[in-house]
């Protein structure tokens, strides 16, 4: 087979790798993988038809998302997921969101509040179709562009991380058509606080919306 066909059909390592951490991701939320489950690198080669070098990149891409953890003499395990782990997680986005999102209306350009309006106005068509993945997409793309309309390095890097470990339970919630929609409302309280240059009224619609998707998740886990 020459080479460039060979490139074609064999997908980049990296690619490969987010692959293989989604499927694991979604295996560890759904509780196929249960907590304290060992991932072993071979064994998961193994199964996705892999080298180690992508299997082992995607277990750190689920270490970062507080999903996998090394263990000493174990290796790499799935982290115990508890109701009080998720709610204390979104707590905390809850308030850093509500800080980034007061900045931002104080602090956002013109274009800026433009293209979170426009952007927003898509995605209610997004959840009116049902376009989950579009929409989950678009979801990170308008909490991101919040965070960055603060104007504020450190905040930013912190909200980030935060936010890579909340990813996966973000994720999961939005799969409701209902719960779609009802973010898709809670966004048109957001962007309406910011466009008026509302700090207070951004930052109580924020954490609201947080608090309406750490419910959802938890009411999932029932």
């Amino acid at each position: 087979m020459p080479a460039s066909e060979n490139a074609a059909t064999c997908p980049p390592k990296r690619l490969q790798s987010a692959v293989i951490a989604d499927t694991l991701e979604a295996e560890i939320i759904a509780g196929t993988l249960a907590s304290g489950s060992k991932l072993d690198e071979q064994a998961l080669a193994d199964r996705f038809g892999a080298s180690r070098t992508p299997v082992r990149e995607a277990l750190q891409l689920l270490a970062s998302r507080s999903l996998a953890e090394r263990v000493p003499f174990r290796g790499v395990i799935v982290t115990q997921i508890t109701r009080e782990r998720i709610d204390m997680l979104f707590e905390t986005m809850g308030e850093i969101e509500a800080t980034c999102g007061r900045f931002a209306a104080e602090r956002m350009t013109m274009s800026e509040r433009a293209a979170l309006e426009e952007l927003h106005q898509t995605m209610g068509d997004m959840a009116n179709l049902g376009s989950q993945e579009d929409y989950e997409t678009a979801n990170t793309i308008f909490h991101t562009r919040i965070f960055e309309g603060a104007h504020n390095a450190e905040l930013l890097e912190v909200a980030n991380g935060l936010r890579l470990k909340l990813a996966p339970f973000r994720k999961s919630q939005l799969k409701a058509a209902e719960r779609m929609k009802r973010s898709n409302e809670e966004h048109e309280a957001i962007v309406g606080a910011i466009l008026e240059r509302n700090p207070r009224a951004t930052e109580k619609a924020l954490r609201r919306h947080l608090l309406s998707a750490a419910k959802a998740v938890l009411n999932s886990m029932k």
